[in-house]
């Protein structure tokens, strides 16, 4: 099997399915070396995303778009594997976090926008104590009226943000970082349910899990509502399957 050997930030655009992914031997460095550049959007690519997106123009044009767009699911990795493309999955929880470490230590001026207001206040006092010389110039919840988001995007530019990470579910945090950012400088980043853990609200699955590649059950089992969705999952597969046959 033939190996990514692209430098830290030389990222490879392939696709899985036909939606768009980047490969990089490390996605930290391609993530700081973008806001160093300027900034852009990250977007984290898992099956159900793959799925949602072959069937969401607005979700597939929010993820060609995007500047980086990272394999955080063990299915984009496994169907980039039968291209013979060898690439470590890299979780947007983890990658967003390392970011937030980044910031604090580098002075970036961070925006969290997303979650419940709960959730959002436990951030706000938490963050900045985990995390010594983080500079939260924003924080807002997602429960916001339709008449409230115009003001609170006006304000959210005026901050100037190196680093905003959105948490207002798929497809909605995809396609709101890519209207919102539009020529605005930094990163961009839709971290999906990170807040939730990140306050306690919710636990990520243990790491034996995600070494088995089984933490969608784990999801699962916390949620059981969310069983619908994760019919994706096998169809997502045999479609991979489906597209290696021809």
């Amino acid at each position: 099997m033939d190996s990514v050997t692209t430098t830290p930030d030389d990222r490879s655009r392939r696709s899985v399915l036909g939606v768009p992914v980047d490969v990089c031997r490390d996605v930290p460095a391609a993530a700081v070396g973008l806001h160093a550049r300027g900034g852009g959007r990250i977007v984290t690519l898992n099956a159900e995303m793959t799925m949602m997106a072959r069937a969401d123009p607005d979700l597939y044009g929010a993820i060609a778009s995007a500047d980086l767009v990272i394999p955080d699911g063990a299915g984009v990795v496994w169907a980039l594997a039968r291209q013979r493309i060898k690439v470590l999955r890299s979780p947007g929880i983890e990658l967003a976090w390392s970011l937030l470490g980044y910031a604090a230590v580098h002075h970036w001026r961070v925006a969290l926008v997303g979650a419940s207001p709960d959730v959002m206040e436990t951030l706000r006092q938490q963050l900045p104590q985990q995390l010594p010389g983080l500079n939260l110039v924003m924080a807002v919840d997602g429960y916001q009226s339709e008449e409230a988001w115009p003001a609170l995007e006006s304000e959210l530019i005026a901050t100037r943000p190196d680093l905003v990470l959105i948490a207002l579910g798929v497809p909605r945090q995809e396609t709101w970082s890519e209207r919102v950012s539009a020529g605005a400088n930094g990163l961009w980043m839709a971290v999906g349910g990170s807040f939730d853990v990140w306050s306690g609200s919710k636990r990520r699955a243990p790491a034996w899990m995600g070494r088995l590649q089984i933490e969608w059950l784990y999801r699962l089992i916390q949620e059981p509502s969310r069983w619908r969705r994760m019919l994706t999952l096998p169809a997502f597969a045999w479609a991979v399957l489906k597209q290696g046959e021809r």
